[in-house]
């Protein structure tokens, strides 16, 4: 893609970024790190259409203004073509942190057979640790941080993975797909950070998430009817727990937190800002 492709196309209405600032409490969180501050950052979908410059750059602006101690990337670096990333790495370089910034990958990062091997290369050039079924310890070993698979490839395998840790130590997980937090609920998840859905992108005063909609109406709408409303179809095929759109949720003992992404698809968000999330990391 040429230096100037990216930059000509970023008509898709998304707003400004928004930052989410939370205290998300931790079981058994060691004294020491109390206070640590993450930012997650997802679904960049860097392509030429789908995210300006602009935005990207108030996105890293924002997460070094929060002066992390750790700065993750939950996937979808682009949509389809993987040689954007080379241009993408160029801005996430300025991204800062205490410890080090970590990443997985979303389903859009293996569209190719190439897209796995070049956005992992491309992320690692400046710095970036990708985990693909991995355990890292950047706040050392009170505290894991696993990044899996996307739940969608045919390696999601946590199995493996997850039992290599002791159910007595609390742990960060990092799985693109918010709809892997079903299986992920037989093993001790003290946070698990998603992307995916982009917050569903519009949000209906009232009856909440555009795609939630979507899903109850598949239930009486015939085919017909469904193929004449706009996205309905692709939109509902996104995730099966669309009630996991955004935000904090609890799933069984484990706790889920989707965020909005900064990328955007047509028609655009309304009511449902990009974002970037800053956690601090309390004692339950």
């Amino acid at each position: 893609m040429r230096e100037g492709k990216v930059s000509q196309m970023n008509w898709v209405f998304a707003g400004s970024v928004t930052v989410e600032k939370m205290t998300i409490a931790i079981a058994d969180l060691p004294a020491s790190l109390q206070g640590t501050k993450i930012v997650q950052l997802s679904d960049f979908h860097y392509d030429g259409l789908r995210l300006s410059e602009g935005l990207l750059a108030q996105a890293i602006e924002a997460s070094n203004q929060a002066e992390p101690d750790l700065v993750v990337m939950t996937g979808d670096y682009v949509t389809d073509d993987p040689s954007p990333v080379h241009q993408l790495v160029q801005r996430l370089k300025h991204l800062q942190s205490r410890v080090g910034v970590y990443a997985v990958l979303g389903n859009h990062d293996l569209c190719f057979h190439s897209s796995k091997a070049q956005v992992t290369d491309a992320l690692t050039s400046i710095g970036v640790e990708v985990l693909w079924n991995a355990i890292a310890y950047p706040l050392g070993p009170e505290l894991p941080l696993v990044g899996l698979a996307d739940f969608w490839s045919r390696e999601f395998d946590p199995v493996p993975v997850m039992n290599q840790l002791s159910p007595q130590t609390p742990c960060i997980v990092l799985s693109h797909n918010p709809d892997s937090a079903e299986p992920l609920q037989q093993w001790r998840v003290d946070l698990q950070l998603s992307g995916h859905t982009h917050g569903g992108q519009i949000i209906i005063p009232g009856f909440g998430p555009a795609p939630l909609v979507f899903k109850v109406l598949e239930q009486y709408l015939p085919n017909s009817v469904q193929r004449r409303i706009p996205y309905m179809k692709e939109c509902v095929r996104v995730v099966k727990h669309w009630e996991w759109t955004k935000g904090l949720h609890q799933v069984g003992q484990n706790q889920l937190y989707v965020n909005r992404g900064l990328g955007t698809y047509p028609p655009g968000r309304l009511f449902c800002p990009p974002e970037v999330t800053v956690i601090t990391l309390a004692q339950a």
